[in-house]
C-alpha cells in the first residue's frame, strides 16, 4: 500500500510509501492520500495530523512523471470537469490541492530527504514544517519546461522572502535543510533519526490544547489572511464569541483556577 494511516493519542500519522519512486504520487496514491486525510478530518478523536514520507531518502518528489504524461483529451474539455473526472483526464494537479478537503486540524509536515516539486507544494499546504538535516527543497518545474501548478508559486512567496522564492522558482535550484531553516521555510531542524520523535512531540503539545480552539485559530488564520484588517478583526471577534461558552473554554478556566491539567473533550 502506498499510503499508511495510523492514529495514536489524538495524532494521525499519514505516511507516503513508494520507495521505488522516491515517494512520488501517482493517481492511486493521490486518491489514497486524500482518503486518509479525509479520515483524519472526520475522526473526532484526531486533533493533529502528521504527514511524512517513509525512509530517510525522500519525503515526496511530487507527481510520478512516468505515469502522468499528457493524455489524449484536451485540457479545455477537462478543465471544466469535476475533480475526479479531471484527474482521470490528466488534470491530476487538482488532487494535490488539499484546500477542497477543508481540513482545519493542524497538519505538520515531517520532511526527510527530497522535498521537490509537488512534494514541496504538499508541504507548503501544511501548517508547520520540520525537517531532518538531510532534507533538500526545490520547485524544479521550470527545468523541465513546466510550472508549479498547485500552489507553489503563491505559497512559497508567503513562506519565504519574495527574492528567495523567485530565485528558487525561476532557476529551479535546490536548497539544503540549513538554508531552508535560515529563511523560514521550516521551523525546526533535527537529525534524521530524530525527525518523527520531534514531529510527535510537536503534535502532542498541540493535541494537549483545546481542540476546538486550535481548529478555530487555523480557520481564522486561513479565512482572514487576505482581507482588510478591520474585517479580520470582526471575524476574529465572531470566532471568539462562538467559542466563549464552549465546554472546553469553561474547563480551561476551571483547570487554571484549580491548578490542574485541563481535560478537554472538543465540545
Amino acid at each position: 500500500m502506498a499510503i499508511h494511516y495510523s492514529v495514536r493519542d489524538h495524532v494521525a500519522t499519514v505516511t507516503l510509501d513508494r520507495p521505488e519512486a522516491l515517494n512520488a504520487l501517482d493517481l492511486d496514491s493521490l486518491r489514497s492520500l486524500r482518503a486518509a486525510l479525509s479520515d483524519a478530518r472526520d475522526d473526532d478523536e484526531v486533533r493533529v495530523i502528521v504527514l511524512t514520507g517513509a525512509g530517510q531518502k525522500s519525503f515526496c518528489v511530487g507527481a510520478d512523471l512516468k505515469n502522468t504524461l499528457p493524455p489524449s483529451t484536451s485540457f479545455s474539455s477537462s478543465f471544466v470537469k469535476s475533480l475526479e473526472r479531471a484527474a482521470d483526464e490528466g488534470v491530476y494537479v487538482r488532487l494535490i490541492d488539499l484546500s477542497s478537503l477543508r481540513i482545519f486540524k493542524p497538519i505538520i509536515a515531517a520532511i526527510n530527504g527530497y522535498c521537490l516539486g509537488g512534494g514541496l507544494e504538499l508541504a507548503l499546504q501544511c501548517d508547520m514544517r520540520i525537517a531532518s538535516s538531510n532534507a533538500v527543497f526545490g520547485l524544479p518545474e521550470a527545468v523541465v519546461a513546466s510550472i508549479p501548478a498547485v500552489c507553489g508559486i503563491q505559497a512559497l512567496q508567503k513562506a519565504v522572502p519574495s527574492a528567495i522564492a523567485m530565485k528558487m522558482l525561476l532557476t529551479g535550484c535546490k536548497v539544503d535543510a540549513s538554508y531552508a531553516e535560515r529563511v523560514g521555510l521550516v521551523s525546526d531542524l533535527v537529525a534524521p533519526d530524530d525527525l518523527m520523535t520531534k514531529a510527535m512531540e510537536l503534535a502532542d503539545s498541540i493535541a494537549a490544547n483545546g481542540p476546538l480552539a486550535v481548529q478555530m485559530i487555523k480557520k481564522v488564520a486561513e479565512t482572514s489572511a487576505n482581507v482588510p484588517l478591520s474585517q479580520a478583526i470582526e471575524f476574529t471577534e465572531l470566532a471568539w464569541g462562538a467559542m466563549r461558552e464552549s465546554e472546553d473554554r469553561v474547563e480551561g478556566r476551571k483547570a487554571f483556577a484549580e491548578r490542574r491539567i485541563p481535560q478537554f473533550k472538543g465540545r
